[in-house]
């Protein structure tokens, strides 16, 4: 951003009841999915008139991602991360995006999630995620069913 102001729109703890899993129980009937959103958007400058047409309304992404959710099941937690990210990326004022989604009830003791950031340009598209956040399928440590919520 050559000129302007930057300022961070979030999104937090955005619960969800929706279709995301590969395991015959997840299959079977939709999950608890906690998701948060960080999106950095670029202006020309602060807003001056207190008024909400002059900043992105987090409204449209809230919206925006419950329709995402309602219209098909996600079999990955990165799936859902980039169509959630895509969607933000679809205003021109946000530079990059930060999604996360959670899965709280798989294990007892764990939550499992997934997150991601995107951006406009060769340098954002090239950030990846973290190495830690865990992976929503496959790996050779793979927990027994036994550990899994029912």
């Amino acid at each position: 951003m050559a000129e302007g102001i930057r300022f961070t729109t979030i999104l937090s703890g955005l619960e969800l009841v929706m279709g995301l899993g590969i395991h015959a129980e997840e299959l079977a009937a939709p999950q608890r999915v906690i998701v948060d959103v960080r999106m950095e958007c670029d202006y020309p400058a602060p807003p001056s008139e207190d008024r909400i047409d002059e900043v992105l309304d987090y409204d449209f992404l809230r919206e925006g991602i419950r329709a995402l959710v309602a219209e098909r099941h996600f079999h990955l937690q990165e799936t859902l991360c980039e169509a959630i990210a895509g969607l933000c990326l679809a205003d021109q004022r946000v530079a990059q995006v930060t999604v996360r989604s959670m899965k709280p009830d798989i294990y007892r003791d764990a939550a499992v999630g997934c997150e991601i950031v995107r951006g406009r340009g060769a340098a954002a598209r090239a950030s990846a995620s973290p190495p830690h956040m865990a992976r929503e399928a496959g790996g050779l440590n793979r927990p027994a069913a036994d550990d899994r919520c029912k």
